[in-house]
């Protein structure tokens, strides 16, 4: 268990470089929002393909890759308020937004993504 959780907060910071990356370049075209959900949903899938790979050594099938998403609905609703706090209640800007609102999900992130990847006997 505490090798996983070592490797889904390594996987977790090269998951937020991508998307944090992904979300400033289409900031550049895109309002804040729309810049937001392109780059979680893309981060999303390499995050799968990581955390199959490393962090829960288990092959990745089309039923996880599908179910997958559901592990970061929580992250999703929880960055997204996040960020419109932030930037919109705030006033606090939208660079950041991102990074500061991701915090509190990933603990949920990793406990479900866990149920979801790993079979029921593990």
């Amino acid at each position: 268990m505490r090798r996983q959780i070592l490797t889904f907060a390594v996987v977790g910071v090269a998951n937020t470089a991508t998307y944090y990356g992904l979300y400033l370049l289409f900031l550049l075209r895109l309002p804040y929002l729309a810049a937001h959900i392109l780059a979680f949903f893309l981060s999303m899938t390499g995050s799968f393909f990581l955390n199959a790979r490393f962090t829960y050594r288990t092959r990745p099938t089309w039923r996880k890759f599908l179910l997958f998403p559901l592990t970061n609905a929580t992250n999703f609703l929880i960055t997204t308020a996040g960020v419109y706090v932030i930037v919109d209640v705030l006033h606090a800007g939208n660079r950041f937004a991102p990074l500061l609102a991701s915090a509190a999900a990933i603990p949920v992130t990793f406990a479900v993504s866990r149920v979801i990847m790993l079979p029921r006997s593990a």
